[in-house]
């Protein structure tokens, strides 16, 4: 089915697309319900984190999303693709993995920690940013508490909400570097541990360890996903991106 009428925007999906990730699966679903429930049409491309590593790789596209499938083939790919939307001002929602890499990318680019490593690629490095979790959540549900006045509870329009991960991989170390340096942990679980990361003054460039492409059964996309296709048609307009 056509949408010819309906407002339209290109986004870069970055990830190793595989039938066996259930968030990939996921995504022809929320595409149909965000055009057929909001009048918002993604024209969707898929970037394998390889081909993310060549110079230019996400320019041109009104949004970019990293989707979880970690430990993906290329690092250096997403994080090329994480900076690129963070530079250049387009819409970026990271998700898991995405999430995990957003981070990456911040601490070593803008921050100066450029040895800081994920410990699902990096196992033997000697500075983990990202590590593994405690307790995994993969398969897991669980609270995350929104900072008032952020972008994410703009978004979500709550200040509690309960979400999806299928993770064990998080961030621990040097986050009062990140936050020195601009970024705004918005979202935390219920014992403080980061969920949600947003940098303010981007257009709109949220974070989140949960999957929120995993809410529901796909028919109505989370506020999280629909914020991205409203900030993506913004961008796609020349407008300033709206979260609600």
């Amino acid at each position: 089915m056509t949408h010819t009428a309906s407002p339209s925007a290109r986004i870069a999906l970055v990830g190793d697309r595989s039938p066996d990730v259930v968030s990939h699966t996921r995504i022809p679903l929320l595409l149909d319900a965000l055009a057929e429930r909001d009048r918002l049409v993604l024209d969707a491309y898929w970037i394998p984190s390889e081909d993310a590593a060549a110079e230019g790789a996400v320019r041109g596209f009104d949004a970019v999303w990293v989707l979880p499938g970690s430990p993906y083939r290329s690092e250096e790919g997403v994080l090329a693709a994480v900076r690129t939307a963070r530079e250049d001002g387009v819409p970026f929602l990271g998700t898991c993995g995405g999430f995990q890499h957003a981070l990456l990318e911040y601490a070593r680019h803008v921050c100066g920690l450029t040895r800081v490593a994920h410990a699902e690629n990096d196992p033997d490095a000697e500075d983990f940013l990202i590590e593994p979790l405690a307790c995994s959540l993969v398969g897991h549900e669980a609270a995350v508490v929104i900072e008032p006045g952020s972008l994410a509870q703009s978004v979500i329009g709550a200040e509690r909400t309960v979400e999806r991960y299928f993770c064990a991989y998080g961030p621990s170390r040097h986050l009062d570097t990140l936050r020195a340096h601009g970024m705004r942990f918005s979202g935390h679980d219920e014992e403080g541990h980061v969920r949600v990361a947003e940098l303010p003054g981007h257009p709109f460039f949220l974070a989140t360890l949960f999957q929120p492409e995993l809410y529901g059964d796909g028919s109505r996309p989370h506020p999280v996903v629909r914020a991205l296709a409203r900030a993506a048609v913004a961008h796609a307009r020349g407008e300033v991106p709206q979260p609600v």
